[in-house]
């Protein structure tokens, strides 16, 4: 979405239920997020002083995640920057099409579990800054 911004991206709050024997965070599909999950991955073993993303979807809605662990993710709409730091298992930052996002600052043993809209789709994404400015005018 060409003329999506960062306001659209917003931290949700998932459901946690909690007793005793541990924390359960439930994802439901158009309930707890608005899309529904054709995909699942996850980072794992990412180096402290290691970057992730550095790229944008055309289409893709995706739900962020620290499963475990921590990191910072900085969005960037073409006009604005703002940077989300994520270290709670039931908080997720949802992102919209049409925005650029890098992942930095990873906790050791961190954990990135990521909810997308989409099956990878290689024409969706743009890797480069500057198209993605381009895109974005």
């Amino acid at each position: 979405m060409k003329n999506s911004n960062i306001n659209q991206c917003q931290l949700i709050e998932l459901n946690k239920v909690h007793n005793r024997a541990g924390n359960l965070t439930i994802v439901e599909n158009h309930i707890s997020i608005p899309f529904s999950v054709k995909r699942i991955y996850y980072l794992y073993d990412v180096p402290s002083n290691a970057e992730r993303g550095g790229h944008a979807h055309k289409e893709l809605h995706q739900l962020i995640v620290a499963a475990s662990g921590s990191f910072r993710i900085t969005l960037n709409d073409g006009k604005q920057v703002k940077s989300f730091f994520l270290n709670n298992p039931n908080i997720g930052l949802l992102i919209v099409p049409g925005i650029w996002r890098d992942l930095s600052e990873f906790s050791s043993g961190s954990v990135c579990l990521v909810l997308a809209s989409m099956k990878y789709e290689a024409e969706d994404y743009i890797r480069d800054f500057q198209e993605f400015q381009k895109y974005k005018k």
